[in-house]
């Protein structure tokens, strides 16, 4: 399968910032993970949406977006489960 590029929202960088460390290495590991394989089998597609999908980083949610056409992940939050899905 080719290999998918990755793209961040303006506001993952945000994100990040709050983030504990370990999180944050968690986290990237499975984003550089998603450019092999976009749809892992933790993946979860988002309710009420039609491209969003969603991968578990202990209390935290990685939201995400795949656009097959173009080979392109974007990456629109990482936060926790509590907040994450507000506003979606």
């Amino acid at each position: 399968m080719a290999s998918f590029r990755i793209d961040f929202k303006p506001s993952v960088e945000k994100d990040l910032r709050r983030l504990p460390a370990d999180i944050i290495s968690r986290s990237m590991e499975k984003i550089e993970n998603l450019e092999s394989e976009p749809f892992p089998p933790q993946s979860i597609k988002v309710s009420g949406s039609e491209r969003l999908h969603r991968l578990r980083v202990g209390d935290y949610r990685i939201i995400y977006e795949v656009d097959a056409v173009k080979k392109v992940i974007t990456i629109h939050y990482i936060r926790p489960r509590s907040i994450v899905y507000r506003n979606l």
